[in-house]
Formats: structure tokens, sequence, C-alpha cells
């Protein structure tokens, strides 16, 4: 008789796997069935079926404190000079992007 169900196993951070799962418990989806929907994406599209690439904007991890600091700086004098976006208009933004 053919097996129904076969087990992955897979190393990941623990903190990594804790925000993850908690993600997935808010939308109610076990981790198994995210697994088994990703395994089939990959079958149906033929590989990973989504990009994987580098950011092109600079992330956290990748600033030192003083350019951290810069770029709070920045955001704060752009914000007492008036400079920027209505809170409608950015999230009106992003939805394009998205």
């Amino acid at each position: 008789m053919a097996t129904k169900t076969a087990n992955v196993t897979a190393r990941v951070q623990p903190e990594i796997k804790e925000k993850a799962e908690a993600v997935l418990e808010q939308i109610g989806i076990p981790v198994s069935v995210l697994i088994d929907t990703l395994y089939r994406q990959i079958i149906m599209t033929g590989g990973i079926p989504y990009s994987l690439s580098v950011p092109k904007i600079q992330t956290l991890d990748s600033m030192s404190a003083e350019q951290f600091d810069a770029m709070m700086q920045k955001g704060h004098d752009e914000a007492k000079a008036g400079v920027g976006l209505s809170v409608d208009e950015a999230f009106k933004r992003v939805r394009e992007v998205l």
C-alpha cells in the first residue's frame, strides 16, 4: 500500500520559525499546509514560485548605527519642514506598486 504522506525536515533559526509560525497562526494556515502548497506551486511553475533577489533598498540589517541615525534624522527634518506625503497619498502609492 502506498504511503499517503511523507515527512519534511528542515533546520531554521528558532526566532525565524517562531515569527513565521505566529503569522501563519494569525491567518489560520498550518505549517504543513503551507509546505504542501509551496511544493505544489514548485511543481506547477517548474521552479520557485517567487523571486529570490537582494533588496535594492538598504535594509536595517545592512546599516551601521550612524547610517540609521542619519536616515532617521533626515526623515525627521523633512517632516518638520513639511516635505513628504500625506498618509492617504503614501498608501495610494504603495497600493499602485502592489
